[in-house]
C-alpha cells in the first residue's frame, strides 16, 4: 500500500494565534481520513496548506509517485468549506469549467459531467442557473466539480453540509465506493456519526494539536468498556441491585449494562437468564461522538 500524503511538524501562525500547532499525519490510499475537531479547531487551516493554498510557517507536505507542479494540482479533487460557484451561470457549465481546469478535454467532461449529475440525481438541473438550486442542489454541483476530473485524492471539507439524511447517506455511498476505487480521501466534518460510518483513520485536533490519531476501530476497542446492549421478555428491574452493576439504563424491552471491571460476560449472563428471557445479548462499542467528548473533556480543553 503507497503512502501517498504525509504532512510532518506542520505550524501555522497568524500573528499571535497558532492556528495549527505541530501536526503530522500520513494517509495511504484506499484509506478514508477524518480531520476531526470543534469549531475553529485548526482543521481548514491545515486542508489549506495541504493544498498549498496557503503556506506552512514550519513543516513539509509530501505526495508520494505525483511529481510537483500542475500535476498534483490534477490529481487532488477539492471540496472547500466555502462555496464558490458561479451565480449566474448553468450548473453543467461551471461543472464544465471546474473540469478543463483539471486538465479534462472538452469532450471527456462533457461525457463525465453527464454521469455525475446522474449519479446524483440532478440531471434534470443541468441548464439551471446556480441562482436558482436550493441548497443541497449547490452542494451536489460543487461536490460534481470536485470529482469529474476522477481526483487520486480527494480532500473535502464538510461535505455533508445542506444535504437532508437522504442525499447525506446517498454522498456517503459515493465516498465509499471513491475508497474502493483506491482514492485517498480527507473529509473534514462535525458530524460525527457519518464520519464514524466512513472513517477507516482519524486525526482529532483542538485548539490546532493533536488530541487523539490512529485506525478508527483500534482507537473503539481501547476506549471500549464492559458495556453490553440487553433485548429480553419479563422485569428486568432487579439487576440494578447486582454488584456487577456499575451503569443501568433500560425501557420497552432493551437495556444498556455497564459491567465492572473483570466480570465474565457469560457468567453474568447465565445469572439473569434464570429470571427473565434474553433474546438478544451483545458487546456495545463506544460511539465515535462518545470518544469526541471524552477525550476533549479529558483533555480539559473543549470549548462549545
Amino acid at each position: 500500500m503507497l503512502n501517498l500524503l504525509e504532512a510532518k511538524n506542520l505550524i501555522k501562525k497568524y500573528r499571535d494565534l497558532t492556528a495549527v500547532d505541530n501536526l503530522s499525519f500520513k494517509i495511504m490510499e484506499g484509506e478514508i481520513f477524518g480531520l476531526l475537531g470543534p469549531n475553529g479547531a485548526g482543521k481548514t487551516s491545515t486542508i489549506r496548506m495541504l493544498l498549498n493554498i496557503i503556506t506552512p510557517t514550519s513543516g513539509t507536505v509530501s505526495f508520494d509517485e505525483i511529481k510537483e507542479g500542475e500535476q498534483i494540482y490534477n490529481s487532488v479533487g477539492y471540496l472547500p468549506e466555502d462555496r464558490g460557484l458561479y451565480k449566474k451561470s448553468k450548473a453543467i457549465d461551471v461543472i464544465k469549467y471546474f473540469g478543463t481546469l483539471k486538465g479534462l478535454s472538452k469532450t471527456d467532461v462533457k461525457v463525465k459531467a453527464s454521469e455525475w449529475l446522474k449519479l446524483l440525481k440532478v440531471e434534470n438541473l443541468a441548464d439551471k442557473r446556480i441562482e436558482e438550486l436550493s441548497k443541497g442542489n449547490k452542494q451536489k454541483i460543487q461536490f460534481i466539480s470536485a470529482v469529474v476530473h476522477d481526483p487520486k485524492i480527494l480532500i473535502l471539507d464538510e461535505p455533508f453540509s445542506g444535504f437532508d439524511p437522504i442525499n447525506q447517506e446517498l454522498i456517503t455511498n459515493i465516498i465509499s465506493k471513491q475508497r474502493e476505487a483506491g482514492r485517498v480521501i480527507i473529509i473534514s466534518t462535525h458530524l460525527m456519526n457519518i464520519a464514524e460510518s466512513l472513517c477507516t483513520d482519524i486525526l482529532l485536533i483542538n485548539n490546532g494539536k493533536e488530541v487523539l490519531k490512529g485506525k478508527l476501530d483500534e482507537i473503539k476497542k481501547r476506549f471500549g468498556k464492559n458495556t453490553y446492549r440487553v433485548e429480553f421478555i419479563g422485569d428486568i428491574s432487579f439487576i440494578e441491585d447486582l454488584p456487577e452493576i456499575i451503569d443501568f439504563k433500560y425501557g420497552n424491552g432493551n437495556a444498556e449494562i455497564s459491567l465492572a471491571d473483570g466480570t465474565s460476560p457469560s457468567s453474568f449472563l447465565k445469572k439473569i437468564t434464570n429470571e427473565i428471557e434474553v433474546t438478544h445479548f451483545t458487546y456495545l462499542q463506544p460511539t465515535l461522538n462518545n470518544i469526541f467528548l471524552e477525550t476533549l473533556a479529558y483533555k480539559g480543553n473543549y470549548k462549545t
